[in-house]
């Protein structure tokens, strides 16, 4: 991994506290946290783009048979 970047973020308090609460996390693990949602969301809405459109080989009824 490169070398970190240190940074200056200005949040409301409430927000930071919330979701601090909610990974169990410090202050830089939650904002890594975001951060690293907000860049996988283009990789999820290419994906729902999909829904429909792609044919699996094996039923769903197949794939949970098989857990």
């Amino acid at each position: 991994m490169p070398a970190a970047r240190k940074i200056t973020v200005e949040v409301p308090p409430e927000l930071l506290k919330k979701a601090q609460r909610v990974l169990h996390a410090g202050v830089t693990q939650t904002v890594r946290a975001g951060l690293e949602l907000v860049a996988a969301s283009e990789t999820y809405r290419q994906l729902r783009r999909l829904r429909g459109q792609v044919r699996f080989s094996r039923s769903a009824d197949e794939l949970k048979a098989d857990r």
